[in-house]
């Protein structure tokens, strides 16, 4: 048996498996209940909201600020440069290109997939469920990873073992259970309260998002059936039962839409209409909406104005750049650590002179005035040189050969002719 064939199925299999759960595990994800304390388990911790809403981490990205702020979050780690580094001597830095890591994260992590996508489904995966899996595949002519092949959270079970060590078991498309080892699993684990497993966002914002969606689902119905007016309808007579009908069915008719969009509504029996005011339930549930998505921000670590919310826009600072530099320092922060952190644990190992690590400076590549006042400051004190500035820029260096010398730092005595790059970073100024 292959290993692919022993991990994801194929071809024939011994072990039977029921129609209907390998038609629920087929369709991308869900948990197979198999036993009667399964079923209690999930009855007692399930996702039904006090507002009777059933809350599950696809049916929360039907809310559309729980769709912002997830794909906020993901497209920081999907899009920043990760890079893979190696530690020459004390204060020399080199790529690790020949590392089997900087293959995996920066050019094809699977068969299928690019960095970004990986990324970011894993991310959104942790931000949703609390866990991110991908399986390591091991690779002999690499001598390292050969590929990461994401594991739906749903499908993982994550074990700690007597010995504190860790132990995975991934239900297969046909119900199959397969047991994989520590060594075995890329494991991403967001807040968690015992160490081992991350609770997810969604769990805690339940209420608040059911909340949220039985308002789109009121709001909607609503709208479909017509039912909050902006006039009231008025005849002068009692209508009898055959002009009530009539009525109705005109009304329907009107309120179908297509080609009687925008048109006149025309009445009979000497009827007339009147204006009828927002209620003040109606002011309610606009307000209540806010309200919720407000909430559903705070609880994903997104900015309000992030997500569209811009009435509030002093809550995390004053402006939206303060806002942003929160964000910033917050929560993207959190999550490129965490990457960083298991990469280097799971990935690359006992050698401890490589490392993975976020370029952080592509977060201000949108602004180019301070990128570029970052790069003239750095050139004034001597930190960057010429040819620095135009690799972070992504240019070949200078033709005439001068890219490379260093300025002195204006505060320093003594000379100040310009310093000629010896291959070595310059010591930080004092």
């Amino acid at each position: 048996m292959s290993f692919w064939t022993r991990i994801f199925g194929g071809g024939s299999t011994s072990a039977p498996a029921s129609q209907p759960r390998a038609a629920t595990q087929a369709i991308g994800g869900g948990v197979t209940i198999t036993t009667s304390q399964e079923f209690e388990e999930a009855l007692r911790t399930g996702s039904l909201t006090a507002s009777g809403m059933t809350v599950t981490p696809d049916k929360a990205m039907r809310v559309a600020a729980v769709y912002a702020a997830v794909r906020v979050r993901c497209g920081i780690v999907a899009n920043m440069p990760l890079h893979i580094k190696r530690r020459v001597d004390e204060r020399t830095r080199e790529d690790a290109a020949d590392h089997p890591a900087w293959t995996i994260l920066r050019r094809k992590p699977n068969r299928w997939q690019t960095p970004a996508q990986f990324k970011r489904m894993l991310q959104a995966h942790l931000i949703l469920r609390g866990n991110g899996y991908a399986m390591i595949v091991r690779s002999i002519a690499r001598g390292g990873v050969g590929e990461l092949i994401p594991l739906h959270p749903d499908r993982v079970e994550c074990k700690q073992n007597d010995d504190l060590s860790l132990s995975y078991v991934y239900t297969r498309k046909d119900g199959r259970k397969i047991t994989l080892k520590q060594s075995e699993v890329f494991h991403l684990v967001g807040l968690t309260l015992d160490g081992v497993h991350g609770v997810s966002a969604i769990t805690y914002a339940r209420e608040t998002i059911g909340l949220s969606l039985a308002m789109e689902e009121h709001g909607a119905t609503v709208f479909k059936n017509g039912a909050r007016v902006s006039v009231v309808l008025k005849h002068p007579a009692k209508l009898g039962k055959e002009g009530i009908e009539n009525l109705r069915a005109s009304l329907d008719e009107f309120r179908a839409g297509g080609e009687r969009e925008g048109k006149a509504l025309i009445l009979e029996e000497g009827m007339d209409t009147g204006p009828l005011a927002m209620t003040a339930e109606d002011a309610q549930w606009i307000e209540s909406r806010k309200f919720s998505r407000t909430d559903i921000a705070m609880f994903l670590g997104v900015p309000p104005h992030m997500i569209g919310d811009t009435e509030k826009n002093t809550s995390w600072g004053t402006g939206i750049e303060a806002q942003t530099q929160g964000f910033v320092t917050f929560s993207a922060e959190d999550d490129l650590t965490m990457w960083e952190e298991t990469i280097n644990r799971d990935l690359i190992g006992d050698d401890v002179n490589v490392y993975a690590r976020f370029n952080r400076a592509a977060l201000v590549r949108g602004d180019i005035k301070a990128r570029w006042e970052a790069y003239v400051k750095g050139r004034q004190w001597g930190i960057y040189s010429a040819d620095d500035v135009r690799a972070l820029e992504d240019m070949n260096p200078r033709s005439d050969g001068r890219g490379g010398e260093y300025a002195e730092p204006p505060n320093t005595a003594g000379n100040s002719e310009p310093k000629k790059d010896d291959g070595n970073e310059p010591t930080e100024a004092a």
